[in-house]
């Protein structure tokens, strides 16, 4: 169904495919293997953000960094394969496995999810500010991102604040959006530790610095020689676009936005298509390659990782909260 939709908006809005197949057969290889180096690079570091989180909000013994670079890759593979946010809870039932006798875990762990997701606002904010003061793009956009700066700075206030009233609630008897909340306030423990919060912040500029990289790299491999702030555009349209993925990587979709915006720098827009798959192959074959390599060490599949318990079944009894993998694949079956 998703790649019927995807057809019809590249019909609809899209090039010939012969100007697409051209800009694919002058690629430049080498570019390519540049991009996907900063691309694993950006998921280190940005594994290692979610690792302090995990450290600030969770007592000794904490998971080891490898172990949450698993899980982290684990969850990315799921975000690129299946349809919804599935990987983010995917990499929290890979920890919680290795954390038997831990209770409460899941519960935190979603919540360090939580906190990993908001110490993404720096970045964000410092990347549409860099694209408002250098990028190409019309005023009423630049309008737009000027309030999501205010938002942006709105929410991480919100949720520094949130963090320093620490206590603990019991989840039992709250509904979904209220547990999901105190969940997220016992993961933004590490606000609370000023050289905790820095050391995540800074983990996530890396991360994103190593992606706008990786973006121009693969600018190159496509012989678009649009300048960096080209670039961030991209990427900032590239997760706008996937923030709600109605089908996996919203295919198509993201291309059609990336060739409209580089249209504005001269860019063909059949060579912009081509640079959306590109680059969207390049992103998906870090996420999935690493993803696949963890997930058959952590003993999972695919059908496994789409009956995943959901966020508002943490704090339940510890006979289903650690559910053994016998019953993790006894569900799967039944769900195919």
């Amino acid at each position: 169904m998703f790649i019927a939709a995807a057809g019809a908006l590249l019909w609809w809005r899209g090039p010939t495919f012969r100007g697409i197949g051209d800009a694919f057969g002058a690629v430049k290889w080498q570019w390519v293997v540049v991009a996907i180096a900063l691309n694993l690079l950006s998921v280190i570091v940005r594994a290692l953000a979610w690792t302090t989180v995990i450290h600030q909000a969770m007592p000794p013994p904490h998971p080891r960094a490898p172990l949450v670079f698993s899980a982290f890759s684990v969850g990315l593979f799921a975000n690129a394969v299946l349809p919804g946010r599935v990987g983010e809870l995917a990499r929290v039932a890979v920890l919680t496995r290795k954390l038997p006798g831990r209770k409460g875990a899941w519960a935190t762990l979603v919540g360090t999810v939580f906190a990993h997701r908001v110490f993404d606002i720096v970045p964000v904010l410092l990347l549409v500010l860099y694209v408002i003061v250098t990028a190409n793009i019309p005023t009423s956009a630049r309008a737009s991102l000027l309030a999501v700066i205010a938002a942006g700075i709105a929410l991480f206030a919100f949720a520094f604040v949130s963090a320093r009233r620490h206590h603990r609630i019991a989840l039992d008897g709250l509904g979904p959006v209220r547990r999901l909340l105190a969940m997220g306030r016992a993961g933004l423990g590490v606000m609370r530790s000023p050289v905790g919060a820095a050391t995540a912040i800074f983990f996530q500029i890396c991360g994103w610095l190593c992606q706008i990289l990786a973006v121009y790299t693969a600018m190159r491999a496509f012989h678009i020689h649009s300048p960096l702030p080209a670039a961030g555009v991209v990427l900032l349209l590239m997760n706008v676009v996937t923030i709600f993925p109605f089908w996996p990587g919203n295919v198509g979709l993201v291309q059609v936005a990336i060739a409209s915006a580089l249209v504005g720098y001269g860019v063909t827009y059949a060579r912009g298509v081509a640079y959306g798959f590109g680059l969207q192959a390049i992103e998906a074959s870090v996420g999935i390659g690493v993803g696949v390599l963890f997930l058959a060490r952590e003993g999972l599949s695919v059908a496994m990782l789409r009956v995943m318990p959901s966020a508002a079944q943490a704090e339940i009894p510890e006979a289903e909260e650690e559910e053994s993998e016998g019953a993790l694949a006894e569900r799967a079956r039944v769900s195919q």
